[in-house]
């Protein structure tokens, strides 16, 4: 005799409940980093698009930053900590090995039975934990799940770097997923070239820190040309391809909130994807700068600030780096 397995009973949707985030409160010009490396703020705006950024103390670290925004997005989405069942934590910058920075989070904000996932997948990781947040919930699994994206980028990345060193920062945003009487998180369009993992990476492995002569320390470094041209030419096609598995079109997106990487590739997307004047474009990078996991969260926050968008109007996100990874996929605003 087969016995069957019993599976928790599924949901028709899941939906971003609300949104929490974390600004560092130091304030960095480009005329504060410009010296170091013989340049010039206009040189960087030109580049990049970026004015400022933030940067966080020596004392926070990554835990705190996201137990911050982790709060926040409880308060507002009306969810205790009790209530969330898993906590998934997208980060490459935790100084550790090991435990997880997610298992530290949810002890700390008081989610004591919650699972705990931390994901590696640099500026794509807050979109891949959405997926993965959207599935645990319409599978029943879970009834509240906490993503969070947060980075501590200025502990791995050189201020001598001439190609890096600008567009770096830090924060964290976390929103909290939950259970919908309708599809709010649409199918996600994700995928890895890892042909071109050398595109972004460090600068050495820490086994080769321990075992080589020296005391260069790894840092975070990146072929910006090349990212540029794979980003540009690749990522609105991933765009349109979420849009379809949506099954919309650009003109029925009132926001875009694509990964802050780089104020030119937001623009060329636009373009690419003939995004209508309506559509609301995050262009967060300009104070921010590039917080690779934490970009995509903390880009919606200034989204739903900078106007009167309506909750359960679809805004089209896209996450991608390091790896090369990317996801895509249409959301409904909180």
């Amino acid at each position: 005799m087969t016995t069957t397995l019993r599976l928790p009973e599924p949901r028709p949707g899941s939906r971003i409940l609300s949104v929490g985030t974390y600004r560092p409160a130091r304030v960095v010009t480009n005329d504060e980093l410009a010296p170091r490396i013989d340049s010039s703020d206009e040189w960087i705006r030109e580049r990049t698009g970026i004015v400022e950024r933030r940067f966080a103390s020596p004392d926070e670290s990554v835990a705190d930053m996201a137990l911050a925004a982790a709060g926040k997005a409880l308060a507002n989405a009306g969810v205790s900590p009790e209530q969330i069942g898993m906590v998934l934590l997208a980060s490459v910058t935790h100084p550790y090995q090991t435990p997880a920075a997610s298992t530290e989070v949810a002890d700390r904000l008081g989610a004591h039975n919650a699972g705990a996932i931390d994901v590696g997948a640099a500026c794509a990781g807050f979109c891949y934990s959405l997926a993965l947040a959207d599935t645990i919930v319409r599978t029943g699994t879970s009834e509240h799940v906490l993503v969070i994206g947060v980075e501590k980028l200025t502990d791995f990345v050189s201020l001598d770097d001439r190609g890096a060193s600008f567009i770096f920062a830090d924060g964290a945003g976390a929103v909290v997923v939950g259970p919908s009487d309708h599809p709010g998180i649409g199918p996600v369009v994700w995928g890895a070239d890892g042909a071109q993992k050398d595109a972004i990476t460090m600068t050495q492995s820490w086994v080769e820190y321990r075992d080589e002569p020296g005391d260069v320390y790894p840092v975070l470094t990146m072929q910006g040309q090349a990212v540029f041209r794979w980003a540009v030419g690749e990522i609105s096609k991933v765009c349109q391809q979420a849009l379809e598995a949506a099954g919309i079109t650009a003109d029925d997106l009132v926001a875009f909130v694509p990964h802050q990487a780089n104020m030119r590739i937001t623009d060329a997307m636009v373009r690419a994807l003939k995004l209508p004047e309506h559509v609301v474009v995050a262009r967060d990078i300009a104070t921010a700068g590039n917080t690779s996991a934490a970009s995509v969260p903390l880009a919606l926050e200034r989204v739903l600030e900078s106007g009167d968008l309506p909750r359960g109007g679809l805004a089209l996100l896209v996450g991608f780096g390091a790896g090369l990874a990317y996801a895509a996929q249409v959301v409904e605003l909180p």
